[in-house]
């Protein structure tokens, strides 16, 4: 009635009218939310899971207080589990278990996003032993899968020896058929012209970040990140051969046991498992303990 009256007085006479439009759509909302009586719904009840996933993801989190919601999906996903990260957020707060510490870290950039298929990248990472000797490691990540390539462990990383680190890795690479188009760096002096010269040669070109702009390195960056959190500050290093076993170690469970969120919680190389007989069950989880239980790693049992 009132839109019919509205059409018959011109428009700078409708503030006539004691009920504007905004009131109408007001009292409809209103009428919609009185028809709509049914008892509010409990969602995402842990009760309402089974309980061996539910003793499963209590398990991993009891077990590794440093893992996050989303870490503790991916590894049930590895195991055949399926459960949510506000599933997991529940099951933990109604037993009193708080989140893990999040870590922030710098946004990608569009060019990186585009080219992560065909680049690698590389850095350096340093490590004080127990006698204070400082050891440095190169390591190269491929951007699209996060594969990590250990190159070597070095007191003295001269120019030389990089070169030569990288001609192996190089060779390692081309009898595997990998190929990458960009290869990011940073400006240290100890990436030498016979360096850039032995990946020119291969095809692959030589992109190097800013001065002072780590963030131009990111994927480099956050594994130099990852592997201090998990594995480096929580070992006393006693001298090169010692580091070379540890790193070997942890590069193995970062490329074949770790789920990554760049690659939707997945590993970047995937190891081929049997597949189990009958449904994943949570009560035939197994552990498996890398660098002497430092780190956990769950599979189905045999």
């Amino acid at each position: 009635m009132l839109a019919t009256l509205a059409r018959l007085l011109p428009r700078k006479r409708w503030a006539a009218f004691l009920v504007t439009p905004s009131t109408l759509l007001r009292w409809h909302r209103e009428l919609v939310r009185r028809r709509w009586t049914y008892p509010p719904t409990r969602r995402h009840d842990p009760r309402a899971l089974d309980p061996q996933v539910v003793g499963l993801v209590v398990r991993m989190a009891e077990e590794n207080p440093r893992w996050g919601y989303v870490r503790i999906v991916g590894e049930c996903r590895k195991l055949g589990v399926t459960v949510s990260a506000t599933s997991v957020r529940t099951i933990l707060r109604s037993h009193r278990l708080g989140p893990a510490p999040r870590r922030g870290g710098p946004s990608w950039t569009e060019f990186l996003g585009a080219q992560a298929a065909g680049t690698i990248a590389c850095d350096f990472l340093t490590v004080e032993t127990v006698g204070l000797t400082r050891l440095y490691v190169l390591f190269f990540i491929e951007l699209d899968r996060r594969r990590v390539h250990l190159a070597g462990v070095t007191a003295h990383p001269t120019g030389a020896w990089v070169t030569q680190v990288a001609r192996n890795l190089l060779m390692d690479l081309d009898e595997a058929g990998a190929k990458f188009r960009f290869l990011i760096r940073d400006r240290d002096s100890k990436f030498t012209a016979a360096f850039d010269t032995a990946f020119g040669a291969a095809g692959t070109e030589i992109l190097k970040i800013p001065p002072r702009s780590p963030r131009a390195n990111a994927v480099a960056e956050r594994f130099v990140l990852t592997a201090r959190a998990e594995c480096l500050d929580w070992v006393l290093i006693w001298n090169r051969a010692h580091l070379q076993r540890v790193l070997a170690t942890y590069v193995e469970h970062y490329n074949t046991g770790r789920p990554h969120r760049a690659v939707n919680l997945e590993a970047p190389l995937q190891v081929a498992r049997a597949a189990p007989a009958d449904a994943p069950s949570a009560c035939r989880v197994e552990r498996v303990d890398v660098l002497g239980g430092l780190i956990h790693e769950y599979r189905q049992a045999a």
